[in-house]
């Protein structure tokens, strides 16, 4: 079965989740503080997901645990670009900002969202055939 969280730990997993939200919408809008209130979220956010290990033997449970932490590498690199995306802040010439870092963010993002989205469902599937099982 995949470790629960306490209930602190919860609380900081949804909070990390708003802080996520929180940060692209502000990204969106163009604050320029919107890349820290992400990466706070994200820190959160996958801290907590790493604590939620899955102790069993059923493989399709084993690789939708790894889909998820390839989508946290998704979302810790979503963070990047964002800050990336700050100006130039990181001083790449024009075309290849232009072509690799403005705006692809979003990108990243969807891709981590969109896994994150199928392994949960999945996850709850998969562990809803092994209690029957039972």
């Amino acid at each position: 079965m995949i470790k629960q969280l306490n209930k602190v730990e919860n609380a900081i997993f949804i909070a990390g989740a708003i802080l996520i939200v929180a940060g692209v919408l502000a990204n969106i809008l163009n604050m320029s503080w919107a890349p820290y209130l992400f990466s706070m979220g994200v820190a959160a956010f996958v801290l907590m997901q790493f604590k939620q290990s899955y102790e069993g033997t059923n493989i399709s449970i084993i690789r939708l645990r790894q889909m998820l932490i390839f989508s946290d590498v998704l979302f810790i690199a979503t963070a990047f670009l964002m800050f990336a995306n700050q100006e130039n802040m990181f001083g790449f010439n024009a075309l290849t900002y232009a072509q690799y870092i403005h705006n692809n963010w979003v990108v990243t993002l969807f891709l981590a969202a969109l896994l994150q989205l199928y392994s949960y469902f999945r996850i709850d599937k998969e562990i809803a055939k092994e209690e029957k099982k039972s």
